[in-house]
Order: C-alpha cells, then structure tokens, then sequence
C-alpha cells in the first residue's frame, strides 16, 4: 500500500518527471521544462486537484490530476479525472487504485455529481481497470473535439 496525499509546490520537481512520463505515453514529446511550467501554473492558481503515491522511499510513484467542472443538467460540480499515471516499476501494486478511490473521496467530499474521465482506445490497461472501478462507458452520447 502506497502513501497517497494532496500535491504541493515541493512536490513539483519530482511530479514534472511523472508527467512528462504520462504525455510521451499519450505520444507528446519529451519536455520537463514545459511540463514544470505547467503544472506550476495548476499548482499555483489551484486549477486542479493533484494526488500523489509516495512508495517507501519517500518518492512519487504516480499521480492523478482533476479538474473541476460542472454540470447544468444535474446542477452540480463534476470532477475531471485527466491525468492518471503510475511509473511502470511500480505498475501492477494497485496504486491507479488508490489514486482513483482518492479521486472518488474528493468527489464524495465536494459534494459532486461524480467522475468524467476519457482515455484512448488503445490504452489497454486503463480500458480493463476504469470498468473495474466503477466506471461506465457512455453510449449515449457522443464525443466531439474542436481543434484550432
């Protein structure tokens, strides 16, 4: 079982390695820089919710990252669970898991309607776990994305 708590600003050197692991995952290319400045950015204006696994060391294993949202149909906030990544030497520990029980506690603890997340279709392992927590895959709607 892993350490999981509430990122902050002395977390930032240590996160940005993770995260710049996450988007060469989703095929971005390599940038700590960016990545550091970007979650600075988060961090600073508390645009998002971070959680962070600690392993025994003392040293991030993963992280998960929420955005909130809300929703005028159920009239109530809804949390965006974005980012969820695990360092592939700690894989297979259930600490995507523990991330998403602590995503799960803050929506209980805000008082949200629930989770929204979306992952590619080629992300096996994610497609295999989010249905094994909970999630369910939406037929009823469809997706759409405006790209400049």
């Amino acid at each position: 079982m892993s350490n999981i708590s509430e990122a902050s600003i002395n977390n930032l050197e240590e996160l940005s390695v993770l995260f710049d692991l996450y988007r060469q995952f989703y095929r971005q290319p390599a940038n700590i820089a960016e990545a550091k400045r970007f979650l600075n950015e988060r961090l600073i204006n508390k645009d998002s919710v971070i959680f962070v696994s600690t392993d025994e060391n003392g040293k991030l294993s993963g992280f998960v990252q929420l955005y909130p949202i809300f929703s005028s149909v159920r009239l109530k906030r809804c949390w965006l669970l974005n980012d969820l990544f695990v360092k592939e030497e700690h894989r297979k520990k259930g600490i995507a898991r523990e991330l998403i029980d602590r995503s799960k506690k803050l929506s209980e603890e805000t008082n949200a309607s629930g989770l929204l997340l979306e992952t590619s279709k080629n992300n096996l392992e994610g497609n295999v776990l989010y249905p094994t927590e909970g999630f369910i895959l939406q037929d009823e709607s469809n997706f759409y994305f405006w790209k400049k």
